[in-house]
């Protein structure tokens, strides 16, 4: 019984071999799969140049004469052989003896199996010194499959060096043991010329590293420098060589298994990019196939190198070009806080044309923008910083929101770029809390209440900036007006798809995310746009990103009330009288029935303007505000401004706007669009208890 339990087949441990095989240098060795211990006969031993103390008892005290690469090709071969079920396996492999010289041996085992369900549980077999096989068939098999792995693995990794992008992408594969770790090498090391030196930028553990300097001179006494300053591959093939031809080195090789490299000019267009450096455990010179296998995988390199290189610098130049056209510093604005962030993607010299803009208006109130040019070039990101800059002037200009983004289109489409935008321009009185959004082709945005709840505005939206407006001339602008309130704690986020788009996944997959990742995030903006920003990484995904955040300063309060909405029609005699009825209504509800003549009157007046006074339909909205003011809106579609004129004795109009000023704490007049927003406030009274 073994000592998992089972009961195994009575075989005497160890094998008992004949004695001839000595004789033909054949030793065995008997492994049980179970305990993992190994048995090593006096031959076998000798085979190896093994003395019985340097042997643990285990497969692991082979280690140290075989040559690097070998344990684990062994490992995979003994490994296959148990996953299909075979009874034989066999293989040629390196060794090396004591005194430093390699040779070849041969293995072959006979697996045992339990007969009740086929589990191995030993393998016993013969090790052979194949030094005299006759014209080294074994050896030379072996070295045939060397080759091709060798040549292998420098198939594979230039075909995945094509597509590397950036220097990380490079050395990545460098990294990688399965790409060069074939090769034998314990260390592989990745040096770039920056000016007269050579900055150290990876390393591959693929068993020990050799942390040269990080930066040397092209004319320091170091391999890499020499192969970089001579053009010419540095082989060294000894530890001693290493100690007396680079002292500067030798204190770091001194401790590790090291005892020969090679150190690789990389050469691109005939001038020196780099240099690799390759470290081996075994001594002696490299062969003239080894040579030609290492000089090619050198070239191949050294060609993704430099196209790495003119990628990331093609991008950093880009990028520099976007970075330069957007707002170099986000102004104060008092009542509010802002946060911005910006995110390139990291794919080659691709950038994008996202921009944000935050634009001080006066009196309390701000402009926001966010937008995306079409395409991933300079010039996407040349266009974005032209399609900024006169947007920002529109605004500035006092342009209503629909008519500046409207203007925006126009200008984008007489600049036959070929290009187009998405947008969405967000105006904010931070005064009264009232948001009013135009939206071209754009994300809606989103909202987070102050008690936490979390929504996407729904934004009439316009087509993208640059493309033909196809409403009837004198209809509007294209752009029509969404209104909303922000309230005290609210903020609002805008951003480009960057932020959502997610690979491979459902097309709303990344927006819940965004949305959870916003309905949990913390209150404090700068906060929450870094949570943001993790959501794509440091790098970018395949698109840029922007971010901007606005929260209202001030405490969450409970929300407001209503809204009421009523559609006012040209020619509908039933239409005020009904809206009135609602109006006094909610009023009622609200705790202000006191108050309900005057702003049934004051409404009244505001719709019969409209119904008057313009040709088009109107609305008339009724809500309570979170300051607790009740606030009437009455919207038409005429961009004459109202204003308020003395009435005669005998004159039967102009009282209108009269009557509201006198009735109202406050009014106003406010562009939409194609249109104008008259609107005037009540306060309530807080009632005692």
């Amino acid at each position: 019984m073994d000592q998992r339990g089972i009961t195994t087949p009575e075989v005497d441990w160890p094998a008992r071999p004949d004695t001839s095989l000595a004789l033909n240098r054949m030793g065995t060795f008997d492994w049980d799969l179970d305990s993992g211990q190994m048995h090593l006969d006096p031959t076998a031993l000798e085979v190896l140049d093994l003395r019985p103390d340097e042997f643990t008892g285990t497969p692991a005290g082979l280690r140290i004469r075989l040559v690097s690469g070998e344990e684990s090709r062994i490992d995979a071969r003994v490994a296959q052989a148990l996953k299909d079920g075979r009874s034989h396996y066999g293989a040629y492999f390196r060794s090396r003896s004591r005194d430093g010289t390699l040779g070849w041996t041969h293995i072959q085992g006979h697996i045992l199996r339990d007969p009740r369900d086929g589990r191995p549980y030993r393998v016993i077999g013969i090790l052979r010194d194949a030094a005299h096989d006759p014209v080294e068939p074994g050896a030379a098999g072996e070295r045939n499959e060397g080759r091709r792995r060798m040549t292998g693995v420098v198939e594979r990794t230039t075909a995945i060096l094509a597509h590397a992008r950036t220097v990380n992408d490079v050395t990545d594969v460098l990294k990688d043991p399965e790409a060069l770790g074939h090769l034998g090498a314990v260390s592989v090391m990745l040096g770039v010329v920056d000016g007269a030196r050579v900055h150290l930028v990876a390393e591959g553990q693929l068993g020990s590293y050799v942390p040269e300097i990080e930066y040397t001179r092209i004319d320091a006494r170091f391999p890499m420098s020499e192969a970089v300053r001579t053009l010419q591959t540095v082989y060294v093939t000894s530890r001693e060589e290493f100690q007396r031809s680079y002292p500067l080195l030798w204190p770091y090789i001194e401790p590790l298994d090291v005892r020969s490299g090679v150190y690789l000019p990389l050469i691109a267009q005939g001038r020196p990019v780099g240099a690799l450096g390759l470290l081996y455990s075994r001594d002696g010179d490299f062969t003239t196939e080894e040579r030609n296998v290492l000089v090619a995988l050198g070239s191949g390199i050294a060609q993704s190198l430099q196209r790495a290189i003119l990628f990331e610098q093609e991008h950093d130049l880009a990028e520099g070009l976007q970075r330069a056209m957007l707002p170099r510093r986000i102004p104060e604005v008092p009542g509010a806080l802002i946060a911005v962030r910006y995110r390139a993607a990291r794919m080659g010299r691709d950038i994008g044309g996202d921009w944000y803009d935050v634009i001080p208006l006066g009196e309390g109130r701000v402009g926001v923008v966010i937008g995306d040019v079409e395409g991933h070039d300079t010039d996407a990101a040349a266009v974005m910083g032209q399609l900024r800059i006169v947007l920002r002037a529109y605004i500035a200009e006092g342009h209503t929101p629909g008519t500046a983004m409207a203007r925006a289109s126009t200008f984008l489409r007489e600049l036959a770029t070929e290009r187009f935008a998405t947008c969405t321009y967000g105006e904010v009185d931070l005064n009264t809390g009232m948001l009013h959004l135009v939206r071209a082709g754009h994300l809606d945005p989103i909202v987070r209440r102050g008690d936490g709840s979390c929504h996407r505005i729904q934004v009439a939206g316009g087509l993208p900036l640059g493309l033909p407006a196809h409403d009837p001339p004198g209809t509007g602008t294209g752009y029509p007006v969404t209104s909303v309130e922000l309230h005290p704690g609210d903020t609002l986020l805008l951003c480009t798809d960057g932020l959502t788009e997610r690979r491979g996944d459902r097309a709303d997959s990344g927006m819940r995310e965004v949305m959870g990742a916003v309905r949990g995030g913390p209150v404090d903006v700068e906060r929450l746009a870094d949570v943001l920003c993790d959501l794509v990484g440091d790098a970018g995904g395949g698109d840029d990103m922007a971010l901007l955040l606005l929260r209202r300063r001030g405490t969450p309060a409970p929300r407001g009330g209503g809204p009421l909405r009523h559609e006012l029609a040209p020619g509908d005699p039933n239409g005020p009288a009904l809206a009135r009825h609602l109006i006094r209504a909610a009023v009622a509800a609200w705790g202000a029935r006191e108050h309900a003549d005057e702003i049934e009157l004051a409404a009244d007046e505001l719709m019969t303007n409209v119904l008057v006074h313009t040709d088009g339909a109107g609305h008339v909205s009724l809500r309570l505000t979170a300051e607790g003011r009740i606030r009437i809106e009455v919207e038409d579609s005429s961009s004459a401004l109202p204003h308020r004129r003395e009435a005669g004795d005998w004159a039967v109009s102009g009282r209108g706007l009269l009557l509201v000023d006198r009735l109202a704490d406050d009014w106003g007049v406010e562009p939409r669009g194609g249109g104008k927003c008259v609107w005037c406030e009540f306060i309530v009274p807080r009632r005692a208890g």
